[in-house]
């Protein structure tokens, strides 16, 4: 036999004996030629799951607020091989919303994924010292921002037969966190929106699904894990006594959007470390 016919033979044998292995293989292209948009993608969480849905293959429209993310994130992305397109977008304002859909559509041919990210904190004290303007900002991002990105994306996502919607909640969504009350109740909205939309959306072949982070260790959750105190209080919640990197969420993320989760939806799941969060 050839070397060629022997190393095929090899290869074949190993992924007959190791069926994770040839999950894996296959799992390098299995959003291949599907269309992803990730808002406040530049960074984080965001930033972990464009990553994640572009090294299995998917074209993925990342954006946020500045133009300088922007640009950074495409680099960072273009220099991993993976297909990005990159605009500004502040989900709060309605013609950002619409252009960065319609743009996605012009120069990608449509949308398939959608994963709504963008969320904004304002305050961090007693709730009861919050004020109608830090409310007013939390819910416009956080849950009707969502919302109105969804409601735009899925007249397209129909059009290709189907597609999927994460949102990105919190832990705080089912343990409202000490001095972040506000920002608690809206990712408790977003488990709520998940659950009313995913019934609705299935007739269209239309999954939806959330994901309920733990500590992340990004820019955004800096205020939790920079002072050593409150980290020694949060880790005594942790079965793994760690605090979660953006990749461990962008996975999950991009498991959802995939044919593997295929009959998943309507459900949260909580990457947490094994924080006591719910039964």
């Amino acid at each position: 036999l050839s070397f060629q016919v022997m190393l095929r033979c090899l290869v074949s044998r190993c992924l007959l004996t190791n069926p994770v292995a040839g999950s894996l293989a296959g799992s390098q292209s299995s959003l291949a030629g599907k269309v992803a948009i990730v808002t406040a993608s530049t960074d984080g969480i965001g930033l972990a799951a464009a990553q994640a849905l572009g090294q299995r293959g998917a074209h993925v429209v990342v954006s946020s607020r500045r133009q300088s993310n922007v640009d950074k994130a495409v680099a960072l992305l273009q220099r991993e091989k993976i297909q990005v397109t990159g605009t500004t977008c502040n989900v709060g304002n309605s013609e950002d919303r619409a252009r960065l859909v319609n743009m996605t559509v012009e120069q990608c041919g449509g949308v398939d994924i959608f994963v709504s990210n963008a969320a904004v904190n304002p305050f961090f004290g007693n709730i009861m010292d919050s004020t109608e303007a830090v409310w007013d900002k939390i819910l416009d991002v956080n849950v009707k921002s969502a919302f109105l990105m969804t409601q735009l994306v899925v007249p397209h996502l129909e059009k290709r037969g189907g597609g999927s919607v994460v949102f990105v909640s919190s832990v705080a969504g089912y343990q409202p966190m000490q001095a972040l009350g506000p920002y608690s109740v809206s990712k408790t909205a977003l488990l709520g929106l998940t659950r009313a939309l995913a019934p609705e959306l299935a007739q269209s072949h239309i999954r939806v699904n959330c994901v309920a982070p733990g500590i992340i260790k990004t820019t955004f959750s800096q205020a939790l894990w920079q002072d050593e105190d409150v980290v020694d209080e949060l880790k005594k919640q942790l079965s793994i006594k760690r605090f979660g990197k953006p990749e461990e969420i962008g996975g999950v993320i991009a498991f959802l959007c995939s044919k593997d989760a295929s009959y998943i939806t309507g459900e949260t799941i909580t990457v947490t470390g094994g924080m006591s969060c719910r039964l």
